[in-house]
């Protein structure tokens, strides 16, 4: 690869990259293997999708009652999986059909391209698409319990979410956030109290799906307060999986009790050597006091010690990966996080990278997307970007530097917020400083205190307010 900015240039090429520019080049214009082979299941709200780009759609209660693979082989993913083998592109893959006619890789790119998903080419090239199958990369929400209300979360996926719109009512956008009559019917959140059909089918799928597992990732809610996290370490440690990469998303927040629970029973996981890796993700987007803000409730200094104290503590067959969901809020200080990123990683990835991290970009809701954010703060993501390819890994000192996907995925989440600049966003801007405006309002916090290198910008977004 010889990738530029500039005058900024280099050659090199990682593995990872390769394989998704080859996967560029064999998937054609519209298929993606993650249709078939990758699945995020929210068990508290009875919805799926492949990957979390396309909107989540309802699994049919009635279709798990006849096979539990329903919760993954819905007749509407079958449908979209019929359009990508007949050349058609599904609108709901929008951001990637984005992404790639401005001349980016996209994750369709990235995740076919994993060995996980690669491996099954052929056979979904040849298939009709009515075929059920197993999935080899399961992610899994099995309870919306969780000690944070972070600002683009929702009652669907947040406990403390869902007390406060019950108290409170939803926050006065354009479009009522969070409005509690929102979460009725086919949208209401399952209590853990209540039977649930959804989780019932997924254990009684699991004797069938554990087999075929290459990677299973547990989200939330917050996994840690979650019993049906340690169901599957157990499964684990009494069924020894060497081709299993086993994945927990965490606040890294919780209480210490459940922290010792948890980082005991992950020791035990990786000292059994019973799978192949345990990857450890972290939620955090930014650095510091304007983390907090973003992710209500989140301590940060609690957060980067027991980062420090995961990686110190458990130094076999395990890494962590930072999930820096990009929005406009993690812009100022994304920089502070990066090198704290470089820090860990010179001091904890001597023999392998334990130290990871990826950008995905926050597209809802839209007052807190990137792409309202004026042309300055693009050039600032740009300085970001030229001072990352000064810090690049090399071959004499691997594993203490930034990867070249790393800097092609930041590149990527600079054009999709550029793609937007000549739109009206008004209405967005009005609802960030009414969405802002009632979180301080309802949660002590002060966003001028906090951000007050955006001061200019939270000024324009009253202005927008007070005129609509």
């Amino acid at each position: 690869m010889n990738m530029n900015k500039g005058d900024e240039t280099v050659d090199s090429k990682s593995k990872f990259l390769d394989s998704a520019e080859n996967m560029a080049q064999s998937l054609g214009t519209s298929l993606c293997l993650a249709k078939w082979q990758q699945v995020s299941l929210h068990l508290t709200t009875g919805m799926n999708n492949s990957c979390y780009h396309p909107p989540l759609h309802r699994i049919p209660v009635e279709s798990i009652g006849r096979s539990a693979s329903a919760l993954h082989n819905t007749d509407h993913k079958k449908q979209q999986r019929k359009l990508m083998l007949t050349g058609q592109r599904p609108s709901e893959c929008s951001y990637c059909w984005a992404m790639e006619d401005a001349g980016k890789l996209s994750d369709r790119h990235y995740r076919s391209g994993e060995p996980w998903a690669a491996e099954h080419f052929l056979s979904i090239k040849n298939s009709t698409g009515d075929e059920d199958v197993v999935p080899s990369y399961v992610e899994v929400n099995f309870n919306s319990a969780c000690n944070l209300k972070c600002s683009y979360c929702s009652p669907q996926f947040s406990s403390s979410w869902a007390d406060e719109i019950s108290h409170h009512g939803a926050y006065p956008t354009s479009t009522l956030h969070n409005h509690p009559d929102h979460f009725t019917g086919d949208r209401r959140v399952i209590p853990n109290r209540e039977h649930n059909p959804y989780v019932e089918s997924f254990w009684a799928w699991w004797p069938e799906l554990y087999p075929q597992l290459k990677h299973f990732r547990m989200t939330g809610g917050e996994p840690l307060l979650d019993r049906n996290t340690y169901r599957v370490f157990d499964h684990v440690l009494a069924n020894p999986k060497p081709d299993l990469h086993l994945n927990v998303t965490s606040n890294f927040s919780v209480d210490e009790r459940s922290w010792q629970r948890y980082k005991s029973k992950v020791k035990e996981l990786c000292q059994a050597g019973n799978l192949e890796h345990f990857m450890q993700y972290v939620s955090l987007d930014a650095w510091g006091a304007q983390a907090e803000y973003i992710r209500h409730g989140l301590d940060f200094e609690l957060l980067w010690d027991r980062v420090n104290q995961f990686l110190n503590e458990i130094p076999n067959y395990s890494s962590l990966t930072f999930i820096i969901t990009m929005n406009n809020l993690s812009v100022p200080s994304l920089e502070n996080l990066f090198a704290g990123i470089l820090g860990l990683r010179k001091t904890y990835s001597k023999t392998y990278q334990r130290v990871w991290f990826d950008t995905p970009v926050l597209r809802e809701p839209a007052w807190q997307s990137l792409q309202i954010l004026p042309e300055s703060y693009a050039d600032r993501l740009e300085m970001l970007w030229a001072w990352m390819i000064r810090q690049i890994e090399t071959k004499d000192d691997p594993f203490h530097g930034f990867k070249d996907y790393e800097l092609s995925r930041l590149d990527r989440d600079i054009a999709w917020m550029r793609s937007a600049q000549d739109q009206d966003h008004s209405k967005s801007k009005a609802d960030f400083y009414r969405f802002f405006a009632e979180h301080d309002r309802r949660r002590g916090t002060d966003f001028l205190k906090t951000f007050p290198e955006m001061r200019s910008w939270w000024a324009e977004c009253e202005y927008h307010a007070r005129q609509s």
